[in-house]
This record gives C-alpha cells, structure tokens and sequence, in this order.
C-alpha cells in the first residue's frame, strides 16, 4: 500500500512496532481506529485511571515483533487493578501477586513440562521468544472489568490474528475458554496449529478441561516438527 505523507504522518505517531504497522496499516488508518483513539481519549479527559498505562497498551506486539511470532496465547480483558496490567495477557509485572488464573496456568505448565511454579508472573520472557501474549481487548477502566468491550479493539484484534494467519505458517494459538474460541475460528488449521482448552480461572478449570491439556508440550512438539525453536518456557533462572 503506497501511502500519503499524511497517512504516514498519522502512522508514525503511533507506539507500535514498524513490522505490525506494516501489516495493520489498512486498520491503523482506518475510521474504526479514528473512533477507538477518540473513545480512550473522552474516557481519559473524564479522569477516568486506565489500565495499563499509554505506553504499554502496544506491549505484547511491541516486544513480539510480527515477523518472530510463533505462538499465539488469546486473553479477553486487561487485569483491571492496579499495578496488574502490563499489556501482555495473563501477564502481571513482578512484585504483584499471582492472580488465579496465571497461578493454574503455572500449575499446568508445572505438570506438562516438570518446569518449577515461578515466582513471579512476569511472562516477557515468553513474549522475547516469539509467544504473542494478545488480549482481544487492550485497555480497560480500572475496577470495571470489561468496561472497554465493544468499543474497536476486537476489530483491531480480529486484523491482528488475520494478518498472521493469511501472511504466516506454522503458528500455534492456544485459545483457552469459549470467547477465545470465539475469536478462532477464522483461523486456517490447514496452515496452523489450533489448541483449545477450558479457561485456566478457577470456576472453568475446576469444572475440568483445562488442567492435563498439556498446551506447551504441544505447542513446542509442533514447532520442532515444522523446524521452528521451540519455546523455553522456565520464567526464572
């Protein structure tokens, strides 16, 4: 897409990574993103504490370049109290304490692969490895858990899990509950790998489906047969 100094003007004020500007720019221009920057900014000027902060909303694409993704892990919401969010779903920045989510989520992997509970729930390290840690929505008010629903960022996510499956191979999207399901189904699973499990919180994963799913031991057989690096999935030293 040849693009208008205007166009490019507009791209460029954008935190993003230049790979996934390259393949959202239809979105990134588009008028649903026009509305969605103008909905954050009424919702900011309203005083209202949005999670998390401006220049980690980007942070999963950002520390996983499109180019390097090789696993897909679809969360819903930002966590909505504070100090929790960091923009990579199901991740919480050290010092916070595990929600129960991410501690179920440690409790399989520890299961799957033998690999220690970590004590932290700072999942970067995944993320530097090529795991796109993707919430279908990227901000949230604070206390209001899904309270930015339906305001754009589900269509910016939709072009997102698109543009890897038309542009990609080979990339495995673990989808954990029925709204990540959801989300899916536009997913070829002729070019990719798609494992689906229950939720990891406590209510759907007690219920079963979700513990024994094994997802990393999969996600990494899967890549070495198709001659990508696995994932290193052990969080501390």
């Amino acid at each position: 897409m040849s693009l208008t100094e205007q166009q490019q003007a507009k791209l460029d004020k954008i935190q993003l990574d230049a790979s996934w500007k390259n393949a959202l720019s239809d979105f990134l221009l588009s008028a649903k993103m026009d509305d969605l920057k103008q909905f954050l900014l009424t919702e900011k000027h309203a005083d209202k504490i949005i999670y998390p902060p401006n220049s980690l909303i980007f942070n999963a694409l950002n520390t996983t370049p499109f180019n390097r993704v090789k696993v897909v892990i679809l969360g819903q919401d930002p966590y909505h109290g504070p100090n929790q969010a960091h923009g990579l779903s199901f991740s919480v920045q050290r010092g916070v304490a595990l929600p129960p989510s991410l501690r179920n989520i440690f409790h399989e992997l520890n299961t799957d692969l033998g690999i220690p509970v970590p004590k932290h729930g700072d999942l970067t390290h995944w993320a530097e490895q090529g795991v796109l840690l993707l919430n279908a929505v990227l901000t949230v008010e604070a206390g209001q858990p899904t309270s930015h629903q339906k305001r754009g960022w589900e269509d910016f996510t939709d072009h997102v899990i698109d543009a890897l499956n038309e542009q990609c191979e080979h990339i495995v999207f673990i989808l954990w509950g029925a709204y990540a399901q959801r989300k899916g189904q536009r997913i070829d699973q002729n070019k990719h790998l798609v494992l689906k499990a229950a939720h990891p919180s406590p209510l759907s994963a007690n219920r079963g489906g979700f513990f024994g799913c094994k997802v990393f031991s999969k996600a990494n057989n899967y890549l070495k047969q198709n001659g990508i690096e696995p994932i290193n999935w052990q969080l501390d030293a």
